[in-house]
């Protein structure tokens, strides 16, 4: 079979479409002949050597696919040949064929087309692991979206939205605060030009309770201190990336003082099944949000879609800056 392979970590020129050796379904899992797989930020600092595959995973990029099953491993049940599927992956996407746990299966919701399917679960599960398991979601909070234009930021405000939550996002340019708003955020800030600590003051100051309940934050260290400025007293705020750094100092008297909470949590690492697992965040996700989407009231946001040969293309672009949503790579 064919998939995307590096010889070492580098830019995306590295990226090359070429032979591998054939992946074959283990114990409990299907075999997968994927249409098509979706470009993540993981992709890319793994491409980078910062974000290396989980123990036992494919090295191969690609962390969710939509496709067919063409073969089930020993003891699978609940599937068949020929179902058609989108996988939540620890690896392996970028590839004709992908093995993957049935666990991490999920069907296609209706309405939405086989290929754009391959946006769905990374997003998805992300989102809801995390705003509605994690920090409870629920009509009548303010949340804030840091990045609200990405994949996950797109997503979420399309759910938070249906469930009568209160979003505000943070974006860096005017096209993509006026595609937020138009999935459904009530208040968008350029970061660029305004401080987001001020403008959601002014946004929830004639609230019942002013300051955010929950933050979805993307950025990690820089924003950490800001963040805990913003959150309203019981606030919630979620770290889910890393793009402002690692490292920094937090006062814990402004946590005391609002008694809030801060949690960081990641998906891929994550194990397939038990406690806190990919299974349980998928079924939960599968019942709450499929049912969003089937309704129309949640949509995949698709910024453009290519060849999976072009991967090293895809990658630059959401090296860019300028990608709005998902970018979609083609496989079959």
């Amino acid at each position: 079979m064919r998939a995307i392979t590096m010889s070492q970590f580098g830019d995306p020129d590295v990226l090359r479409w070429d032979e591998v050796p054939d992946a074959t379904p283990g114990r409990g899992e299907v075999l997968i002949h994927v249409a098509a797989t979706a470009v993540n930020r993981a992709d890319i600092l793994q491409r980078q050597g910062h974000y290396p595959s989980p123990p036992g995973a494919s090295p191969i990029l690609g962390l969710e696919c939509s496709g067919t099953i063409v073969e089930l491993g020993e003891g699978v049940q609940g599937w068949s040949v020929g179902d058609e599927v989108c996988a939540l992956l620890s690896g392996g996407g970028y590839a004709e064929y992908v093995a993957v746990s049935s666990t991490q299966l999920m069907p296609i919701p209706k309405g939405i087309d086989l290929h754009v399917a391959a946006c769905l679960p990374e997003a998805a599960c992300t989102v809801w692991s995390n705003l509605g398991m994690r920090a409870g979601m629920h009509r009548g909070q303010t949340l804030l979206i840091h990045g609200g234009a990405s994949g996950i930021g797109s997503h979420a405000i399309q759910v938070a939205r249906t469930m009568n939550v209160r979003v505000a996002v943070t974006a860096g340019s005017k096209e993509k605060l006026e595609l937020c708003h138009e999935l459904g955020a009530r208040y968008v800030i350029n970061y660029r030009q305004d401080d987001f600590v001020s403008e959601m003051a002014r946004f929830t100051r004639d609230f019942t309770h002013p300051g955010a309940d929950i933050i979805l934050d993307i950025m990690g260290a820089k924003y950490l201190d800001r963040n805990l400025d913003v959150l309203g007293f019981d606030g919630h705020l979620i770290i889910i990336g890393l793009q402002g750094g690692r490292t920094a100092e937090i006062d814990l008297a402004k946590l005391l003082t609002k008694r809030a909470s801060v949690t960081a949590t990641n998906l891929r690492g994550r194990p397939t099944t038990g406690q806190s697992s990919k299974d349980e965040i998928i079924r939960d996700t599968v019942r709450h949000v499929w049912p969003m989407i089937e309704a129309g009231l949640v949509r995949p946001v698709v910024h453009e879609e290519l060849a999976v040969s072009e991967a090293g293309r895809a990658h630059k672009l959401l090296d860019s800056g300028e990608v709005s949503g998902k970018l979609l790579l083609f496989v079959s």
